[in-house]
């Protein structure tokens, strides 16, 4: 079992958490495979998931013994989070504050990334003990929304969930990004081929795009 620190390093190291929300939980354990074949550390497996916590179970089984990070999304409240962590999850996902999730899971040391929009928002989920700041929604918040926000709470520790591409996701990195969220961009890679080697070959891509944008230029 990966202890929370490590689960940190997972994300901050590889600057990236793959949320998979797929409608088949086969589909979502041949993708979840796939990606870390690519180099993926950190999964996201959405409560949307049919049989979601199923499929971290056999992930957890799968990626037992290596450093990589599975985590459960749409986790809204303690009994989700306590759930989620007896089947194996080591990261909790939120979009939005809820103190009693945060208060689960640091009992168990589960890593928490909570939502938060607003300045007030992002002040009170850090304040409840959230360890990242899920910046949600990002459809209509760009990198400049996050700069703004970052100019007086530099200190929040902030992971955009959506909107990142690989042509894009430079401008995240430099508006102050932790991590970025990345969903269908790896995801649904292989849905005009059937083969998961494109889901591998989308995740390799995507983390060179972001170690690329983190190298000083």
């Amino acid at each position: 079992m990966l202890k929370k620190h490590e689960v940190l390093s997972a994300v901050v190291d590889t600057g990236v958490v793959l949320i998979v929300r797929l409608d088949d939980p086969e589909e979502a354990l041949a993708v979840s495979r796939a990606a870390v074949a690519g180099g993926i550390r950190a999964l996201e497996i959405t409560l949307s998931v049919p049989r979601a916590l199923e499929v971290v179970r056999t992930l957890d089984d799968v990626f037992g013994g290596e450093p990589v990070a599975v985590g459960v999304g749409t986790v809204l409240d303690a009994e989700m989070a306590v759930a989620s962590v007896q089947a194996g999850a080591r990261m909790l996902v939120s979009p939005n504050l809820n103190p009693d999730m945060i208060r689960a899971a640091n009992r168990y040391q589960a890593l928490t990334i909570s939502g938060a929009f607003t300045p007030s928002e992002i002040v009170a989920t850090m304040e409840a003990g959230a360890d990242i700041v899920k910046l949600f929604p990002t459809e209509i918040a760009g990198p400049d929304y996050l700069r703004t926000v970052m100019a007086p709470l530099a200190q929040a520790p902030r992971l955009p969930a959506g909107g990142a591409t690989r042509e894009n996701v430079g401008r995240w990195f430099d508006a102050g990004a932790l991590a970025v969220g990345v969903g269908s961009a790896i995801t649904k890679a292989a849905r005009t081929t059937g083969d998961m080697t494109d889901v591998t070959r989308a995740a390799a891509d995507f983390l060179a795009a972001v170690a690329s944008a983190r190298t000083p230029h």
